[in-house]
């Protein structure tokens, strides 16, 4: 891909820190949106539960990229966070869809955040793309995230969604919590352990936004999971082998739901995702395993 003028919203999360470091680093110029005032040319401000962007920073972009959102499982959820979650992400994304229709020179793609949780519980069944969104508070949000994006695909900008899954990664997201644990000694399954966590390395998460943003004529939802999705315990199997750390530490289903209320619905449920489409595009996972991928993290 030449040289390109990519915005960036959620540049500070994960994701975003990541991917901004690797288009920096292949030489692309980089416009992060922030919620203060903008600071030279390379920030454009933006409030998304406002629903403000600063449309005219976004002038010349050739692609914009949405990974905004408050953190899922950073707090309890109450229905007042649930309300952030929900507008962080429907409000943000529909306020940025509507910016980059109304440019003059539109970019030629809208990346915008989902997630696999547009599944909802799916047990041992093997869902890609083509499956129906689930019941609950995630998949209704994952609904409205992604329609939220209409302006952008109906003023026939390249829309694309990435559902993302568990990603593998010190820095942050459920891994983030489990290394620290693990390293103590202190890791185990989670209740049963035979819900299946559909996980992706940092690296093939970036570099599936990437290959998406990059390649001509992709376009609507894409899974952002590696090619086999394990269960919870052969995940922890799998830490402990790579960390040499024992797993003696098995948190009860019970004390999960006292500690987290209705998120731990959500990490006990079970998502056997898998990304299809992805695959069929040529796509390649550089850590498809989950021991590489605990190694690369």
């Amino acid at each position: 891909m030449e040289r390109s003028r990519i915005a960036v919203a959620g540049a500070s999360g994960l994701i975003g820190n990541a991917l901004v470091r690797s288009l920096r680093a292949d030489g692309h110029e980089v416009v992060r949106l922030v919620r203060r005032g903008a600071h030279g040319a390379g920030e454009v401000c933006w409030d998304p539960e406002g629903q403000y962007v600063d449309a005219a920073g976004l002038a010349g972009c050739d692609a914009v990229v949405n990974l905004a959102g408050a953190g899922i499982g950073d707090r309890r959820w109450t229905a007042a966070y649930k309300r952030r979650i929900r507008d962080s992400r429907v409000l943000g994304t529909a306020a940025l869809a509507e910016a980059v229709a109304a440019l003059d020179e539109p970019p030629r793609v809208f990346v915008s955040g989902s997630a696999m949780g547009f599944y909802g519980e799916t047990g041992d069944r093997v869902v890609d793309e083509d499956a129906p969104p689930g019941d609950g508070f995630l998949p209704s949000l994952c609904v409205e995230w992604e329609e939220a994006a209409a302006p952008a695909r109906e003023a026939g900008i390249r829309t694309v969604f990435v559902r993302t899954g568990l990603v593998v990664a010190r820095g942050g997201g459920a891994w983030g919590r489990l290394f620290p644990l693990f390293n103590a000694g202190l890791g185990g399954r989670l209740g049963d352990g035979r819900q299946y966590w559909s996980f992706i390395a940092l690296h093939d998460e970036v570099a599936a936004i990437r290959f998406l943003m990059e390649t001509e004529g992709l376009e609507g939802p894409f899974n952002l999971t590696a090619p086999h999705p394990l269960t919870n315990r052969e995940i922890t199997e799998a830490m402990a082998r790579v960390l040499r750390r024992p797993a003696l530490f098995p948190v009860p289903s019970q004390a999960l739901r006292l500690a987290l209320g209705e998120m731990a619905g959500d990490v006990l449920g079970s998502q056997r995702v898998v990304p299809k489409r992805l695959l069929e595009s040529g796509f390649t996972f550089a850590f498809p395993g989950i021991e590489d991928a605990i190694r690369a993290a």
